[in-house]
């Protein structure tokens, strides 16, 4: 199934009951009084995380999803019946946004989490509400109140503990199929990957994260090039990022310290959280030279880069140095959940 990670639905709760106009009438009770019941509330709309979702493909063809209306009150002071509140299911990791007022309603982060995203309608009063010394026989009675409607702009924003980054071809998509059972598209041309993928690394037992590999960015991405601004909010939400560099473009022309210092430029450009977020170098493709001109190729870049980070050098089809990067991962973000824990 394509990938989809926006959608735009409508939702309309449901509308209160009306309430009833009724009096008593029992055999030697010839001045019972009003017994209207009120009318019954409307169902409210929610959103919830569920597993075994991963896009809003869904969304496509399902857009709109009403709540059901509260029944009408009725003599003898009962009250409608209340609509069943509807639950849509979403994917976890979707951000639901108000498209007229742009207000962030909520995120979805958890399975089983609900958001309110649209309140149902009171019920009526019925006419037993008005009875007063004076107006004994109250003959009015209120209509329910309408639902809130709202037309949401749902995102979904990947939930992965590392995301990798760089150009298109720098070897993500192979670097994620050799540590983990995600099988992306891989070939040797540009763009291969067009949406993104979640492949789960297990470096022991009950030890495991997540990683996600999105499309290549270019220069401009921020600002629309290629794929990069569909696809940079999925970054948002890793703990760390893997800026991979290959040492040995295809084209000799193309300097790798160059697109790596755009790269950088275009995240600071589309967020300024997003560029402070704790980023390690990865040099790929390191068995494409001989082990000395390697070495000299990765150390130049590291320099001209000003590099202060964790620098790891891999070859992601070989599986070169993958081990002991997937090992250092899993410290560093057992250490960060570790101290959001503690906070």
């Amino acid at each position: 199934m394509r990938f989809v990670d926006e959608a735009t639905i409508k939702v309309s709760a449901g509308h209160g009951g009306r309430g009833a106009v009724s009096f008593r009438r029992e055999k030697f009770i010839p001045f019972g009084g009003p017994d209207g019941g009120d009318g019954g509330k409307g169902a409210d709309v929610y959103m919830e995380g569920v597993e075994g979702i991963n896009t809003l493909a869904d969304f496509r063809f399902n857009r709109a999803f009403r709540g059901a209306h509260g029944t009408a009150g009725s003599g003898n002071d009962c009250t409608g019946a209340g609509g069943e509140d509807l639950v849509v299911p979403v994917p976890v990791g979707t951000v639901i946004v108000d498209i007229e007022t742009e207000e962030q309603l909520g995120d979805i982060t958890a399975v089983g989490q609900r958001l309110l995203v649209a309140k149902g309608g009171k019920g009526g009063w019925g006419n037993a509400r008005f009875k007063t010394s004076t107006n004994r026989t109250p003959r009015k009675a209120m209509p329910g109140l309408e639902g809130e409607k709202r037309e949401l702009r749902l995102e979904l924003k990947v939930m992965a503990d590392v995301g990798l980054l760089g150009l298109p071809n720098a070897g993500k998509s192979t670097l994620i199929r050799a540590v983990s059972a995600a099988k992306p598209k891989v070939a040797d041309y540009p763009f291969t990957t067009l949406h993104p993928n979640l492949g789960v690394v297990r470096v022991g037992e009950h030890r495991s994260f997540v990683m996600a590999d999105i499309p290549g960015l270019i220069e401009g991405a921020a600002d629309g090039a290629g794929l990069g601004i569909q696809f940079l909010k999925h970054l948002q939400r890793t703990r760390v990022l893997l800026h991979l560099v290959d040492i040995l473009p295809p084209d000799p022309d193309v300097d790798p310290v160059k697109d790596a210092r755009a790269i950088a430029a275009e995240l600071k450009k589309f967020s300024a959280d997003l560029a402070k977020k704790e980023r390690w170098l990865v040099l790929n493709k390191v068995d494409l030279m001989p082990a000395d001109e390697a070495d000299k190729r990765c150390k130049d870049i590291v320099r001209r880069l000003r590099w202060k980070g964790p620098v790891f050098r891999i070859s992601g089809l070989s599986k070169q140095g993958t081990d002991a990067l997937c090992q250092a991962l899993m410290v560093r973000i057992e250490a960060l959940a570790a101290d959001a824990a503690a906070e």
